[in-house]
């Protein structure tokens, strides 16, 4: 009886919630709706509210940096696990940027270095492997070894992936410790995220002259390796390093959520990403924008640009002279359109009042 008329009570309240879901689904189909739009929301400019957040005053920088400084204690650990053929991976909060060149500048200088920043919402990869296989054959040649299928150097930038790998892969230098090391901050990043770029990326921490090390601030960056790119390609030693520093350049190049989006490059920002390069990059750019000045309605042909650099000794080759342009597509400093003549020419998608600003704060 009393097992009966619990039962009872217990289906009474099922279909009672039931029946009360039902109901308020019934409701909430009959009820007005917003004509409320999100596009209605009258939000900042991005430069503005860029200009704001860069007012904000950072907290605890003392504790940030004693906190840095605590890692450089593991420095000599890190170098060993690079020379037992390991990779580095950092993860934690805040940006680990700063930490890693340190170790760079500090403990790999006897080492080639090679960075690539993962945070860049484009990143041409291929111009890295070809730098890091110009970075190799110099050292070969210096160690009097030689190079695969005896490849000339002028001849590197026109191999494919493939071919660039299987140089990298069988670089033959008697000395046993050496090795050149790859800085990716961010191989979780935007411009890297895609499964074919992290399997090439896998594969070149494979070759026995390669080390990387690298950083991860996504909580599922882990999900872009199986176990044998994991294990066995990139051969990670994870290190937990949180800084709990602010991401000042890695968010710079992220839109900002609550403003306006802008096509072109923000004074400040492009002001920044010039400033991180070298002079010979600089200079480049500002015969490019000298031009874009005087020429506003057309754009400056490669060949152009070029012959200019090249009379005032800024390049040496076309080849040098790519890498500098290469930069500035990765960074969206420079367009390429195509001229009424059909020619392929440079463009900086800045107005002619940003463009001097630029130009005078890189002066």
């Amino acid at each position: 009886m009393d097992t009966n008329g619990s039962w009872d009570e217990d289906e009474d309240e099922e279909f009672e919630f039931s029946r009360n879901y039902f109901l308020a689904k019934e409701l909430a189909s009959s009820a007005k709706k917003s004509k409320h739009k999100l596009t209605d929301i009258d939000v900042v400019d991005e430069q503005e509210l860029r200009e704001a957040a860069s007012r904000i005053q950072p907290k605890h920088g003392d504790d940030i940096a004693l906190l840095l400084d605590s890692y450089k204690t593991m420095y000599p650990e890190w170098l060993l696990a690079l020379r037992c053929g390991f990779g580095l991976l950092m993860y934690g909060f805040g940006s680990k940027k700063t930490l890693i060149e340190d170790f760079a500048l500090t403990a790999l200088t006897e080492y080639s270095v090679v960075v690539i920043n993962g945070y860049l919402q484009s990143i041409n990869l291929k111009q890295a492997m070809i730098a890091l296989a110009e970075v190799l054959w110099d050292q070969m040649k210096t160690k009097r070894r030689v190079s695969y299928r005896e490849l000339p150097k002028s001849q590197l930038n026109s191999q494919s992936m493939e071919e660039l790998l299987t140089f990298l892969d069988q670089a033959e230098i008697d000395d046993v410790d050496f090795f050149v090391c790859v800085v990716i901050h961010n191989i979780d990043g935007p411009g890297l995220r895609d499964s074919e770029t992290q399997q090439y990326l896998a594969r070149l921490a494979a070759c026995a002259r390669i080390r990387i090390v690298a950083t991860i601030d996504h909580v599922n960056a882990p999900l872009f390796w199986d176990k044998n790119m994991a294990h066995t390609q990139f051969n990670w030693c994870w290190y937990h390093v949180p800084t709990f520093a602010p991401y000042k350049v890695e968010g710079m190049f992220y839109p900002m959520i609550l403003a306006h989006g802008s096509a072109s490059q923000t004074v400040k920002t492009a002001t920044i990403v010039l400033l991180s390069l070298t002079r010979n990059a600089q200079s480049v750019f500002k015969v490019l924008a000298e031009h874009q000045l005087s020429h506003p309605d057309e754009g400056m042909p490669i060949s152009d640009l070029y012959s200019v650099c090249r009379e005032r000794f800024l390049v040496s080759s076309q080849v040098t002279l790519n890498s500098h342009l290469t930069e500035f597509k990765d960074h969206e400093l420079v367009k390429i359109k195509k001229h009424s003549d059909g020619q392929d020419c440079l463009h900086i998608p800045l107005t002619a009042e940003a463009l001097q600003k630029v130009v005078l704060e890189i002066n």
